[in-house]
């Protein structure tokens, strides 16, 4: 059978171009360590990594989400802590104050006092994250949590100008966790305080008035009872850090587990590699050795 001479330096050529191509291919599996380079080195498997790409994309994100919600948190229970103890050193002066062997002296003194807690509780309550958004003021995170205004009467001079609504953050596959905490009642008790305070600091002020002793217990009672929902807050910031930390460790297994399989997947056998280059590039050096003598011959030669 005759070959046309243009005909086999294009077979040669093709062949030449396949052998260089699986060579090449070869080396690029080697210089990345992936078997998988294209959707079509194997199908099946590229799906399968495709879609453990996109499960670890989500758990990033999961543990981003969580990472900052767990940071928020701290930071809130930390504020959180600080005005408990407000409230206990509070309480403690209500206390005393309303023991009727005090004299008035002593009763102003107290009021002095009752004046830096309630303005250190004021300054807790409106504190900022490092974006300048209150942490306790719900979704209206740009408004004040409690506003003052110092031309009001006492007793509404404090108001609560945040929303008890929650800031949702999603930390996990359908799995959603409050962001923000919020003091609606602070405000309440800040106005109650603030009565007391007048009352307290008034020269030769008279415990056995009535109306002094119903505010001066009113007032206790509802620094208790803002007491007791602090520690609720606290706890509830405690019980959902730790979901979060389970929540992280769960998402970091998962994630280690994808990453084992997407390199049982797509990782290259070496040994194998190395054993296909080279049977290709015996292959490419046979093919160019052949090529190279076949071109050599002449009619000439056999004349």
């Amino acid at each position: 059978m005759r070959i046309a001479s243009n005909q086999f330096h294009i077979t040669m050529s093709t062949s030449l171009q396949a052998a260089t191509a699986r060579v090449e291919k070869v080396l690029t599996q080697m210089a990345y360590g992936q078997r998988v380079l294209l959707p079509s080195d194997d199908p099946i498997s590229s799906v399968r990594l495709a879609r453990l790409d996109r499960e670890e994309a989500a758990l990033r994100q999961y543990r981003d989400n969580v990472g900052s919600l767990m940071s928020r948190q701290r930071q809130s229970e930390s504020i959180l802590d600080s005005i408990s103890n407000d409230m206990l050193q509070l309480q403690d002066l209500l206390l005393f104050a309303a023991d009727g062997s005090n004299s008035s002296a002593d009763v102003n003194a107290v009021s002095g006092s009752l004046e830096s807690l309630r303005d250190s509780v004021l300054a807790f309550a409106n504190t900022r994250d490092q974006e300048g958004r209150y942490l306790f003021s719900g979704t209206a995170s740009l408004s004040p949590t409690i506003s003052f205004d110092p031309a009001a009467a006492p007793g509404a001079r404090y108001t609560f100008t945040g929303n008890t609504q929650q800031q949702m953050v999603v930390v996990g596959e359908g799995i959603t966790q409050p962001a923000n905490t919020s003091l609606d009642d602070l405000a309440a008790m800040l106005n109650q305080l603030d009565l007391t305070i007048v009352d307290l600091s008034a020269p030769g002020v008279n415990l056995s008035d009535p109306g002094v002793r119903g505010r001066l217990v009113a007032t206790t009672d509802l620094a208790d009872a803002t007491f007791d929902r602090l520690g609720e807050r606290i706890a509830r910031l405690g019980g959902q850090q730790a979901l979060l930390n389970n929540l992280d460790g769960a998402h970091a297994n998962i994630s280690l587990s994808n990453r084992q399989a997407a390199l049982t997947l797509g990782q290259l056998d070496y040994g194998d590699a190395t054993v296909k280059l080279q049977a290709y590039n015996t292959s490419l050096q046979a093919t160019q050795k052949a090529y190279a003598k076949i071109t050599a011959f002449s009619l000439f030669d056999v004349i």
